[in-house]
């Protein structure tokens, strides 16, 4: 009888990272396979939804680029409002996606969040700081609230009120991704220097998620990633 432990064969089945990345997947084409609608706009916390559904929020800096991007997740022009003037997204506006959670594989029907941008905006002083105190009220307190997605300008990097931002979040244990926004203004050899710089920048925020999602709303880049990090997002418990 051999005194050698028997060879056991590797196993060579999926992890169980990547399960969940095929899972989410799945999920990801008919999430985003039926046109998205607008729910409501909300000025105040007793304006927000009461019936307990996961959601997803996009937040950044004003004129980030986050109405474009928004649009270009769902594959529609004019789901969320756009425009060259800072500070034209004056509320926490909810949208829906037109199929119900037994379609998507989800329990109940997701929300996506689209929040005010925070810092310069074309606006009077005091509603920025009105709608800033919502946003950081609702980053802070939403219980529904799966990952927060914080776009930042691949042309800038991050400014510090985006880690002021990322401060909070990692203060109130809330977890969120990061996004570079309008890469193709990038040149090629721009790229990976600020995707490098990006990660760098966000790894001392205890709450950032590892990944760092790069995007354009023009040329479609990353777009599908993103829509499975969403997805994944709300698959999470």
């Amino acid at each position: 009888m051999s005194d050698h432990p028997p060879v056991v064969p590797p196993f060579d089945g999926p992890t169980p990272e990547e399960e969940q990345a095929t899972i989410a997947q799945s999920v990801a084409g008919p999430l985003f396979a039926r046109p998205w609608q607008f729910v409501k706009g909300v000025v105040a916390l007793s304006g927000l939804p009461t019936d307990r559904r996961a959601e997803v929020a996009f937040v950044g800096r004003s004129n980030v680029g986050k109405s474009s991007l928004i649009n270009a997740l769902v594959g529609q022009k004019s789901l969320a409002r756009t425009s060259n003037t800072p500070g034209r997204t004056q509320e926490i506006n909810y949208f829906e996606p037109g199929a119900d959670a037994k379609t998507l594989g989800l329990t109940s029907q997701p929300y996506l969040v689209d929040l005010p941008g925070y810092g310069y905006a074309a606006a009077p002083k005091s509603k920025v700081e009105a709608w800033t105190r919502l946003i950081n009220s609702y980053l802070r307190g939403r219980a529904e609230l799966r990952r927060v997605f914080l776009l930042i300008d691949a042309r800038h990097g991050l400014k510090a009120n985006d880690h002021e931002t990322m401060d909070m979040l990692d203060k109130a244990a809330v977890s969120y991704q990061l996004i570079l926004t309008k890469i193709d203004k990038l040149k090629r050899t721009e790229i990976d220097p600020t995707i490098k710089k990006a990660i760098a920048d966000k790894a001392r925020h205890v709450a950032a998620y590892p990944d760092v999602c790069v995007t354009s709303s023009q040329t479609g880049e990353g777009i599908e990633t993103l829509r499975t990090a969403v997805a994944a997002a709300l698959l999470d418990r």
